[in-house]
């Protein structure tokens, strides 16, 4: 079958109008990207294809109407027999959704037996951090890749910060000149998201880094202002920070994965690894709920499983 054929929609005419006119308002009321009207498109003739087999002849409104949970569950099992993986079915249960939602908002169906299906369970990616030894070269400031000094210690405290505190980019980028953590400060108060505030310990490394930016940088923070600083005096965009990151990517060998985030990721990861407690750690984070920070234990789990498997004499 070609690409060609394999997009014909075997539906009445009535109902082919239909898929039109919902297509012709996902691209100019809700102005969605191209791509993404091409997958929906492709998923409804899908499911209209596998109709025709299903009820025996070309499905019209009526027998949309008519439609039962366990006509979805059909076809999805189909798919899936045929290969196809979560994140595809549950895009394509959307794109279905999305069609029976516009003919309910015209009066013609009722739409709640696909709502009634459940998406197939996304498969959880796990974090990615960084070893100890890569995310403490990564803040440590010594690889000068940049041309100026202060921009050089800027980038290396904003990154200790995240290693250091298991701070979001946004959180260090936020600290203003009258809470930066100097000698002698053990802890910081943090407005996550949300609105959610936190209080975090802070080492005497990350003080030292923060100091060490300081005394070279060109620009003094005000006590409401910034504490961080682009090169013309500004507020520090978060891009440049990601810039830095994959400058230090390639001096070190490391992989995509590696991002300033990366480091919160190995705040958590570490912490568990040496003992911490679960829901300190969530507190530290500031996630709202404890199964967020529950993922930290499988990439733990996995890292043990990967070092028993390379160790291991009988393996």
């Amino acid at each position: 079958m070609s690409d060609t054929d394999s997009l014909l929609v075997t539906a009445t005419p009535e109902l082919n109008a239909r898929v039109g006119a919902w297509l012709d308002h996902l691209g100019d009321e809700r102005r969605l990207a191209d791509k993404t009207l091409v997958a929906y498109e492709r998923d409804v003739r899908q499911f209209l294809r596998f109709l025709t087999a299903h009820l025996g002849g070309a499905p019209d409104l009526k027998d949309v109407q008519e439609l039962k949970p366990a006509d979805f569950r059909a076809f999805m099992a189909r798919r899936r027999t045929g290969g196809t993986g979560s994140r595809s079915l549950a895009r394509g249960l959307a794109g279905i959704r999305s069609f029976l939602g516009f003919l309910e908002r015209k009066g013609e169906v009722n739409a709640a037996a696909a709502g009634a299906v459940r998406a197939p369970r996304q498969p959880r990616s796990l974090p990615k951090p960084l070893t100890a030894s890569d995310a403490t070269a990564v803040a440590s400031g010594d690889l000068a890749m940049e041309s100026e000094a202060w921009i050089e210690a800027r980038n290396a405290a904003v990154l200790t910060l995240l290693y250091g505190c298991g701070l979001r980019i946004s959180e260090a980028l936020s600290i203003t000149g009258r809470n930066a953590p100097r000698t002698g400060t053990r802890s910081l108060r943090i407005i996550g998201k949300g609105g959610k505030e936190r209080v975090v310990p802070v080492l005497p490394v990350v003080c030292e880094a923060v100091e060490a930016y300081l005394k070279l940088c060109p620009y003094t923070p005000e006590p409401n202002g910034p504490l961080f600083f682009g090169a013309r005096g500004g507020p520090l965009n978060p891009r440049l920070i990601q810039l830095a990151m994959a400058k230090l990517r390639g001096a070190l060998g490391l992989p995509d994965s590696a991002t300033p985030h990366a480091l919160r990721h190995s705040f958590a990861t570490h912490l568990l690894a040496g003992g911490g407690d679960l829901r300190t750690i969530q507190e530290l984070l500031g996630h709202a709920s404890l199964s967020t920070t529950q993922i930290y234990t499988e990439v733990d789990a996995a890292r043990l499983l990967e070092a028993y498997d390379k160790a291991h004499p009988r393996k």
